[in-house]
Parts: C-alpha cells; structure tokens; sequence
C-alpha cells in the first residue's frame, strides 16, 4: 500500500484539482494531508472530502495537523503512515496516470528502496520547459529529488534516516543527501506536473534565476542562502 503525504497552507486555490487527479488513480492507497494552520479554506475543502465517498481503493483521507515547516508536516503524516511506501506529493503537484499502481506492483522489489518522478510544469512556456529540463538533467546527474518531484522510499529507510531535517529551507535536498548514501533512488517517467502559477506570478526569469541559485547552492556548496529567497507564494 501507498501512503500519499502531502503537507498544506492556503492550498484552496489548487488542492481540489489536485485531490480530483490523486483519487482517479487506480491502486491502493491512503491519503494523509497535513496542514500548517491555514487561514483559507484548505481544511474545509479536506473536511468535505473526507467526509463525501471516495474512488479510491481505500476511500481514506486523514488530516491532521503540526507546526507550519514541509519537514515538520511530512514527518508528522509519516509517523501515522501504514504503508509500504510513503510518498510525499506537493498540494500544487499531479501524479501521472498509473502512478500509484506502479507503486503498488514495485512493492515487492527490494532492490528499489526510494525514487521520484521527473518533472514539468504546468502550461507550454518555453522558459518553464528550460527550467524542467534543467532540473531533470540535474536530478538524473545528482540523483538528488527536490520536494515537488513527488519523492518515494519506503517507510522501513525513511525511519532509519530520521526523517527530514527539522530545517526550514531545503529540507528535502538535506534528507536525500541521506537517501543516495544508503541506495541509488529510481527516477520515472512520465514527469510529474507541477502547477506554474508561483513562478508565473514571481516572473519566470526571476524564478529561473532563483533556481539556478538554489542548485549552485547546492552542487558547489555556497553560503547558505537567506530565507527571505524562499519567499511564500500562494
């Protein structure tokens, strides 16, 4: 079984759509959101669901809550998980058709421990497509899954490394810098796609600059970047 963790805050502008795709998988799974205390109609849109007939295999949607911080969130809803697999999907993120059950039927190979899917924005973009390819070509060279990659590792690993860093900036970076010491994580295909409005409305040259930022950061080692950089877009 899957456990689908997402971490929320002022997600009703995108959650809807994004549950609509998550609950037309096929496979076995369960959903944990959880919210950092948002102010709009995040938890509504999640208290109706929960409480309306689901088409999923397990027709379960857990909320709960834990300090704002995707760290703080994930570890939170991996500490209620029951399945085999955990992974962690971004509230603004759509899995491909068949994830889920591609999941489901890799459960039983032990030689896969952890993974994430490629990645694309949403809209055709050009500049949002360099950004992706940028990305892709980064992630298969590092082998390290930034957070809306839809990260995957099996619950049994996940524990073993502590979770994800008590951190509020890259957290996902830091914990897979643990991940590629103890296995060599899959990548998959089709990408995931993410939806562009938080770089749209940052400008996508600003957000390229601003990604190309964060990956130097993180290949060359460069100070630590400030945390206003990671300015909260909704």
């Amino acid at each position: 079984m899957i456990s689908v963790i997402m971490p929320t805050y002022n997600e009703e502008k995108v959650l809807p759509s994004t549950l609509q795709a998550l609950f037309a998988q096929p496979g076995e799974f369960e959903t944990i959101l959880v919210d950092g205390g948002s102010t709009d109609r995040t938890r509504e849109i999640v208290e109706e669901l929960a409480r309306s007939p689901q088409p999923s295999a397990l027709g379960t949607v857990h909320l709960l809550t834990a300090p704002k911080g995707r760290a703080s969130q994930m570890n939170a809803g991996a500490k209620q998980a029951r399945g085999e697999w955990l992974l962690f999907l971004h509230a603004d993120t759509v899995l491909p058709n068949g994830a889920i059950q591609r999941l489901n039927d890799m459960e039983s190979d032990q030689a896969i421990q952890a993974g994430g899917f490629m990645h694309q924005f949403s809209g055709d973009d050009w500049r949002l497509r360099l950004i992706s390819f940028l990305d892709n070509f980064r992630c298969t060279r590092s082998r390290i899954i930034y957070g809306d990659q839809a990260l995957f590792i099996r619950r049994s690993l996940f524990a073993r490394l502590g979770g994800f860093p008590n951190q509020p900036i890259l957290e996902d970076v830091a914990f897979c810098e643990k991940v590629i010491k103890e296995t060599n994580p899959l990548l998959l295909f089709p990408p995931v796609i993410t939806d562009a409005r938080k770089f749209l409305r940052m400008g996508v040259w600003k957000s390229f600059i601003r990604v190309l930022l964060i990956i130097l950061h993180v290949e060359y080692r460069l100070p630590v970047l400030p945390r206003a950089f990671f300015q909260d877009i909704r």
